[in-house]
């Protein structure tokens, strides 16, 4: 038996003159909808190019859920391979893994990178066979990572595209930890004095909440940032782009004047129509123009499932459970 319930309500979005995006040299960008995995615009997103130390972003996240944060390490012989960014470790040197991945995150210290390959791994191939599964594991389809940093003077470097990085950084920012501290400003090390975060959006964007820069010779300048307005939260993914902080900003600034995330339904238990729903997750919508917004929630009993759809979009938007 389905049971049809239909909740209808208005949202009145403003569209404003958006600004062209002509004015900057870019190799590819995305702009990316974090909550509904939604592509709103983007050029040669989904070409494969180097990625440099944006690609650190799957470094924490795999030191985040080895469940060894609080463990403290030494920094291994192999550290001296880390040319380029660095904190500057010395060999032995003790820190805690989560103090290193703010060395990673803010500094992008490539002597953080390989410390924790060897922590959670026991060494660099391992870790990256790891970087590798995980990236199959959340969608990214055109990823091939080949070290724990992103330098690329050694192999090839990390490989992937736009549209993977926003995927990366999409999952990434669920994780309370890593968003904790990506969006560090600031932080005052153990050995190293404070480590101020080379994403400059953060100070010159309201509503940049995270991200990370990257840099080699080879992939040139690539940088991942995340900002958020109300429940709107949008990823901005650039490689091989000049300008890119201001280029960052005129994106966000674009869509957050022409485009709105609703959330539907918070993670948790609720009671619709006399039936109880389960959400395992935050279910979003999100539009662009002025229309009414009807949204419908399919309550099917027997399968046990709560399915919602808009009139604005034929796509199921999240899945609930009738327990």
């Amino acid at each position: 038996m389905k049971i049809l319930i239909i909740l209808t309500t208005l949202f009145s979005l403003i569209k404003n003159k958006t600004e062209e995006t002509s004015s900057y040299l870019y190799n590819s960008y995305i702009v990316y909808d974090s909550n509904t995995n939604k592509v709103l615009e983007g050029y040669s997103y989904k070409n494969q190019r180097g990625v440099a130390s944006i690609s650190k972003i799957m470094t924490a996240v795999l030191a985040i859920e080895s469940g060894m944060l609080e463990n403290f390490v030494a920094a291994p012989n192999e550290i001296k391979k880390g040319i380029g960014s660095s904190i500057y470790m010395e060999e032995g040197e003790v820190n805690s893994i989560e103090e290193l991945v703010y060395g990673l995150m803010l500094r992008s210290g490539n002597d953080c990178a390989i410390t924790i390959a060897y922590a959670v791994s026991g060494n660099i191939e391992s870790f990256v066979n790891l970087m590798n599964q995980k990236a199959k594991e959340i969608g990214m389809k055109n990823t091939i990572f080949n070290n724990p940093s992103g330098l690329d003077e050694e192999d090839e470097g990390n490989l992937s595209t736009c549209e993977d990085m926003a995927i990366l950084t999409s999952y990434a920012m669920k994780l309370e930890t890593f968003r904790r501290i990506t969006s560090t400003k600031a932080y005052k090390s153990t050995h190293h004095g404070i480590w101020v975060n080379k994403n400059k959006l953060l100070n010159q964007y309201e509503y940049a909440i995270g991200g990370k820069t990257g840099y080699t010779k080879k992939a040139r300048r690539t940088l991942v940032t995340v900002a958020k307005k109300d429940d709107t939260e949008i990823v901005v993914v650039t490689l091989d782009c000049g300008g890119d902080f201001a280029f960052h900003k005129s994106l966000y600034e674009k869509w957050f004047d022409q485009y709105k995330t609703y959330l539907l339904i918070e993670k948790g238990n609720h009671t619709i129509s006399n039936f109880n729903i389960k959400c395992d997750e935050d279910i979003y919508a999100s539009f662009e123009n002025t229309e009414n917004l009807i949204i419908i929630f399919h309550i099917m009993k027997e399968e046990k499932k709560m399915l919602i759809h808009t009139n604005r979009d034929s796509i199921i938007l999240g899945r609930c459970k009738v327990i």
